[in-house]
């Protein structure tokens, strides 16, 4: 093994502030360009650990995996110049306007046509995704050097491709954040490449959904969207984290699968907590609202 070092020194190893230490990448391409001639340089165990794919993927490394999960969207966003988001949850399962005909087509008994002609109903809140997160992209909110209200979603079909839509006709860069389920997808078409990401851990993807979040729409949706909704609810309740718009979409959907009043009737939440969303109907309405909780010089 040659002990040349790549640089020899100069004057420039000699100044003051130089680093005296090769960055992780330099010493990655030293190892690549080193013949592996001996079984110890042959065995598993002589990688660089941070190279050793097998060794990061043991159970016993989770809590590194999930360091590496929250560290590199949001180091990626950052460098992106992105300040704030606004986030929108909602179904895998609801067409869009143009496929409400082959939706239709796919029911093939009377009792799952009846469930696809409700699921083709919700249609119109597609379209108001789209139109929401093409407002919101057009406003071009810009402070302190970042964009604010670049919009988010989860990455997928449906609810999530409309919003990602919206924000691609509006010439605007778009987030997805994408899970890995046992089943295969792919990020929808109109996410911006490089702010696509995939999470193998909800409880991290779910994070970075809010970290940035100063507005939330929320469309009808199944287990999914319930469980991201919930939880910003009770982060607001309980104080962990501070007050910002949260746009329920569709009164009738959503007082039909939850009686909110029922439960604070129930005592186990106060009628105040019933303030903590606002129902809409439309993206205008629901943007007029974004507008007004942060008075911004937006129409």
């Amino acid at each position: 093994m040659s002990t040349t070092p790549p640089e020899r020194d100069d004057a420039a190893n000699r100044e003051l502030t130089r680093a005296k230490f090769y960055k992780a990448e330099q010493e990655a391409g030293f190892v690549e360009s080193q013949p592996r001639t001996t079984p110890q340089q042959q065995d598993p165990a002589y990688r660089l650990a941070f190279r050793d794919t097998d060794f990061l993927l043991r159970e016993e490394l989770r809590p590194v995996r999930f360091q590496l999960e929250l560290l590199k969207p949001d180091m990626l966003l950052d460098e992106a110049g992105i300040g704030s988001t606004l986030v929108m949850y909602g179904s895998a399962r609801i067409p869009s306007p143009e496929m409400a005909e082959a939706a239709l087509a796919t029911a093939t008994t009377p009792e799952k046509k009846a469930v696809v002609e409700r699921l083709v109903a919700k249609s119109k809140y597609y379209e108001e995704a789209r139109r929401l997160a093409f407002t919101a992209s057009r406003c071009a909110v810009v402070e302190e050097g970042k964009r604010q209200f670049v919009v988010c979603s989860g990455g997928g079909p449906s609810i999530m491709e409309a919003a990602n839509r919206g924000a691609e006709e509006a010439g605007a860069e778009s987030i997805g954040l994408n899970i890995v389920l046992p089943h295969e997808q792919a990020p929808n078409p109109y996410v911006t490449p490089h702010l696509s990401f995939q999470f193998h851990y909800f409880a991290l993807r779910k994070m970075h959904f809010l970290l940035r979040a100063r507005a939330v729409a929320v469309f009808p949706g199944g287990f999914g969207t319930f469980d991201e909704f919930f939880e910003l609810l009770t982060l607001i309740q309980t104080g962990k984290m501070k007050p910002i718009p949260i746009l329920l979409f569709g009164a009738d959907y959503w007082n039909r699968v939850i009686d909110f009043r029922a439960i604070a009737e129930e005592g186990v939440i106060n009628f105040e907590d019933l303030e903590l969303f606002r129902m809409v109907e439309t993206a205008e309405d629901a943007w007029k609202h974004i507008v007004e909780f942060y008075a911004l010089d937006c129409d």
